[in-house]
């Protein structure tokens, strides 16, 4: 299962892959971060595409097409804002990235891009944000043979650190810097 999940330190609106996960606001109306490079990137498209699905809860996800992203589709998931660990925001991010993994299955998706959902303007912390999505996407790896490989697409060097950090914890592994 270790082979299918890579961490890649990048820009997550350039990965050839069949659908990229976008840090979405509820409204699915764009905003900044990932989701407003995802948007740029995709065109104006994407925003009329998310406006139509009319809105995404927190810790779910919905999909649209990739418009002129390299990707087929952009699967928006919304994550929560963090507010101290007390308000079930660990819950919530955990469904939303099940919730994006099952809509990528839905679409036959084989591979898929994730950003650090809910790490930048919502204050998630990046080690715990880590340590869900890592531990979520292999519980749903461990159950679903049809994704070939999930990505975490991670735009600075801390990201991708507490990343690798959460894998090698999860996993009992010493040392891989190539993941």
């Amino acid at each position: 299962m270790m082979e299918r999940i890579r961490i890649v330190e990048g820009d997550i609106t350039r990965e050839q892959v069949d659908a990229v996960v976008n840090a979405a606001n509820s409204a699915l109306a764009g905003g900044g971060g990932v989701d407003g490079a995802i948007h740029a990137a995709a065109g104006p498209e994407l925003l009329e595409a998310g406006l139509a699905l009319g809105g995404c809860p927190t810790g779910q996800a919905r999909s649209t097409p990739g418009f002129r992203l390299p990707a087929r589709w952009v699967i928006h998931a919304v994550g929560p804002v963090w507010s101290g660990g007390g308000n079930g925001e660990a819950a919530l991010l955990a469904g939303a990235y099940r919730a994006s993994l099952e809509e990528a299955v839905k679409l036959g998706a084989k591979t898929v891009a994730f950003p650090a959902i809910s790490t930048g303007v919502y204050g998630y912390p990046k080690d715990k944000a880590a340590h869900i999505a890592l531990r979520t996407v292999r519980d749903f790896l461990a159950e679903c043979p049809q994704l070939r490989e999930v990505r975490l697409v991670c735009f600075s060097k801390e990201s991708a650190e507490a990343h690798r950090e959460a894998l090698r914890e999860l996993h009992g592994m010493q040392s891989d810097k190539d993941r």
